[in-house]
């Protein structure tokens, strides 16, 4: 059995980081940060100023020359401000599709959403109109949403209605996870009107906000983000259809790629926000050789792309 790792006082773990190679000017600041930044935390932010084996090819223990707890720092900094960002963006294209899915499904029926057979084809077996396990697995996450909701409407349709909320009503208490899913059970028509609204196919959408359902988790819980790479890889339209997205294509899984599908969204939605993510990432602190700004997927000249170069006024103020 392998021997636990010994407990370090901040002090020591400065000592370690310092007796590894990392320079650190200011005792005091560095046990601070600690203290409020968990070591492991920061270690994500330190990996890629970490040698590599010239034998293993693995990252050692030893830092590459010239690396700082400053540097390590200005990369915690930015990412932290890149979640903010993110969070901040991604909720308004969240509340678009929330009421674009309640509307665009209760021009139907006004409680869809619990008869799988007016839904689409995933919410029912191939060969009889039994519910799915696909809906049936959404349906238990919903039910549990809605027994745990304290919002006054859903007091009212409760005591009222026998907790039957309509679906417009229903997709506010739904988290993006279920927004997604339920998304996926809908009918072809209603998948595709709302792919409309955001210059997409049904397929391409559905794929997309599966993605950015974990970018927003990610944001949420304080994940780092700003070098991860992405499991899933969207679905893209043709080549040619948009030259931002074409530049992205080879990086979708990289966050400038998942930072693109957000503001090709929030163009496609008509929504605030739009410089939000690129001045945000003319921020990327490029002062730090070992990490430059395509740790994050951005493309040479990324700021000259239509969907990115719309802060140029603002970044140069």
């Amino acid at each position: 059995m392998p021997t636990p790792k010994t407990f370090l006082t901040y002090a020591e773990q400065v000592d370690l980081l310092r007796s590894r190679g990392l320079l650190i000017h200011d005792q005091a600041e560095a046990e601070h940060c600690l203290e409020h930044i968990n070591y492991y935390r920061l270690s994500g932010y330190w990996y890629p100023l970490r040698q590599i084996g010239s034998i293993t090819e693995r990252r050692l223990d030893s830092f590459l020359p010239g690396s700082s707890f400053d540097q390590v720092l200005a990369l915690y900094e930015f990412d932290l401000q890149l979640r903010t960002s993110v969070f901040e963006v991604l909720s308004a294209v969240e509340l678009t599709f929330r009421a674009l899915l309640g509307h665009e499904l209760g021009r139907i029926a006004p409680l869809i959403h619990m008869d799988p057979s007016r839904l689409g084809p995933l919410a029912r077996h191939r060969t009889s109109n039994e519910p799915s396990p696909e809906y049936n697995k959404w349906l238990n996450r919903y039910h549990h949403e809605l027994s745990s909701s304290r919002e006054i409407f859903v007091s009212h349709y409760k005591k009222y209605y026998d907790s039957q909320l309509p679906v417009w009503a229903a997709v506010e208490i739904m988290d993006f996870g279920s927004l997604t899913h339920l998304y996926r059970l809908a009918p072809d028509e209603v998948r595709e009107n709302i792919a409309v609204h955001a210059q997409l196919n049904a397929a391409q959408l559905g794929s997309w906000m599966k993605s950015l359902n974990i970018v927003r988790n990610y944001a949420a819980h304080h994940a780092r983000m700003f070098n991860r790479v992405y499991a899933l890889k969207p679905r893209m339209p043709r080549v040619g259809q948009d030259a931002s997205l074409d530049a992205a294509r080879g990086v979708m899984n990289r966050c400038f790629g998942q930072l693109t599908m957000i503001q090709y969204l929030l163009r496609a939605f008509n929504l605030d926000g739009l410089n939000t993510l690129p001045t945000l990432l003319a921020t990327y602190p490029h002062t730090i050789p070992a990490v430059p700004i395509n740790h994050v997927g951005a493309p040479p000249a990324w700021n000259e792309l239509d969907l990115w170069k719309v802060a140029a006024n603002s970044i140069l103020s």
